[in-house]
């Protein structure tokens, strides 16, 4: 059976959009009694702060990339075995997936949508981390669930589904 390519790109100003929109629903529910560690919570996205989260980002996104290992898997080219760790503000992030030939495209389509909600919630726990520890968990959580149904969509939608002529 034949391989179709696809690519997800995320690009990086939405996501941090996403994540700025959530912090300043977080900080905004602190209320005025907590006003300095509202706008702690609300500033994610300021320059100082943002190097933080753009590292998480690159950390998510190369955890998607590992767990989708059976559509992502890559040679290790030459030139580019050495690695470093310069921060690299990058404008996208791709994930390029050889899929079987038959994959269905709605499911890719969930694939990206999942991704960027693990994305976002991933940096949402580590800004929480920082500066709301109570609100930590909760993020938690929403990236677990967006990882265990990227990967549970991944084992449902191997192939093709084929219904029997028969209801019995």
């Amino acid at each position: 059976m034949g391989e179709k390519l696809a690519a997800l790109i995320f690009k990086r100003s939405q996501l941090l959009y996403d994540i700025a929109n959530c912090c300043y629903i977080e900080g905004d529910l602190l209320g005025k009694e907590e006003f300095e560690r509202a706008r702690m919570v609300q500033d994610v996205v300021q320059a100082d702060n943002v190097d933080r989260i753009t590292r998480i980002m690159d950390l998510s996104v190369s955890q998607c990339v590992e767990r989708l290992y059976p559509f992502t898997k890559r040679e290790l080219i030459r030139d580019r075995s050495v690695r470093d760790d310069v921060l690299e503000n990058e404008q996208e992030y791709w994930i390029g997936l050889r899929l079987p030939e038959d994959f269905s495209a709605t499911t890719v389509e969930y694939l990206e949508k999942l991704i960027h909600e693990f994305i976002v919630c991933r940096a949402m726990e580590e800004w929480m981390s920082i500066t709301n520890p109570g609100k930590r968990d909760v993020w938690r959580e929403k990236w677990e669930e967006a990882e265990r149904e990227l990967l549970g969509s991944l084992k449902r939608r191997r192939g093709r589904v084929r219904r029997p002529l028969s209801p019995f």
